[in-house]
């Protein structure tokens, strides 16, 4: 255990947990919504820091992140626990343990200093703090992020948003780029589907924005949920706000977990929301989940050259640095 950052002590041994948007009321002997931090006489600890439940070195691509260190690789590490409960979360075995009991099990102890040590002697261009939700193990990813910008290794969350601003400040210094869940943009969506709310994300994803993270957004389309043209529009008309630099994945949802009688979404589904991101003016609009497809790869805005080529994690960059090779644009991506 280690005693947590970001909360308030209050009356009675209470405490007020300030690292997500749900500001969890936490009585003694009780834990958040998270399952992962835990009023401990009125000390929050969290209860997974250096308890890592999945180590891996994975394409950069698959978090998804294509404008960040195209064809590089990232170690990938998580903890169990996440402040979510989406009826449709592909690692739920993982990010759903922590409600349950005898999760402790399921974890290896690996510290900070071993996990950069891996992505050094994996050659890692950065540390992917993923698969369930890293905000609710941001010490383990705080203290790890601050040693792994010591030596010269990027940073990276692949979250659903959901932090507060003041962890994103806390985080600010280390975070070089981001890939976040917009699950929809509904509020009712968001609550029914995800037991949270939509405002915070949208804020969240400003403000990484605004900070000078590189941000990527990514909708998993789900039919009959989310998937309505004016939905979709929405989505894009709010990315286009931010910038239209703003990379969109768009997913294709296959039955998982809660939703095993929801069909996979069409593939027709996924060009149909391309479309619409790239006529409301976004740059970059990718579709997810389909190896192959033309909506796979990064095409220079200006003259329509391929200028990253991919087919699922194999990718080809062709560009002079972040420039395109054919007529010399600077696309909005980060290079190797």
């Amino acid at each position: 255990m280690k005693e947590a950052m970001l909360y308030d002590k209050l009356e009675s041994n209470e405490v007020r947990c300030a690292l997500c948007a749900h500001r969890c009321l936490v009585k003694p002997g009780r834990v958040g919504i998270c399952g992962v931090r835990k009023n401990r006489d009125g000390t929050l600890y969290s209860l997974v820091y250096a308890q890592a439940v999945s180590a891996n070195v994975d394409p950069i691509e698959k978090k998804p992140l294509y404008h960040f260190l195209p064809g590089t690789s990232a170690f990938s590490i998580a903890t169990v626990g996440c402040n979510f409960r989406c009826d449709f979360c592909q690692n739920a075995d993982i990010s759903q343990a922590s409600k349950g009991k005898g999760w402790g099990r399921w974890s290896q102890e690996l510290p900070p200093e071993r996990v950069v040590d891996l992505a050094q002697k994996y050659r890692c261009g950065s540390i992917a703090y993923t698969y369930t939700e890293p905000t609710v193990f941001f010490e383990y990813a705080y203290d790890t992020a601050q040693i792994a910008t010591a030596r010269g290794i990027k940073n990276v969350f692949v979250t659903n948003g959901y932090m507060t601003e003041e962890a994103l400040r806390e985080i600010e210094p280390y975070l070089d780029a981001a890939n976040v869940d917009l699950k929809g943009f509904t509020d009712e969506f968001y609550r029914r589907t995800c037991g949270a709310q939509l405002q915070p994300v949208l804020d969240a994803i400003r403000l990484m924005h605004q900070m000078g993270v590189l941000v990527e957004v990514t909708t998993l389309i789900v039919p009959g949920h989310n998937d309505s043209d004016e939905e979709l529009h929405r989505i894009a008309r709010f990315m286009a706000d931010i910038s239209l630099d703003l990379p969109w994945h768009i997913s294709r949802f296959v039955p998982h977990y809660k939703m095993t009688d929801v069909p996979p979404t069409p593939v027709e589904t996924l060009h149909r929301a391309a479309e619409i991101g790239y006529e409301t003016g976004l740059r970059y609009v990718y579709a997810g989940n389909v190896p192959g497809d033309r909506y796979e790869s990064t095409y220079c805005p200006n003259c329509g050259e391929v200028a990253i080529q991919r087919f699922g994690y194999h990718t080809q960059v062709k560009l002079d640095g972040n420039h395109c090779k054919n007529c010399g644009y600077q696309l909005a991506l980060v290079t190797a």
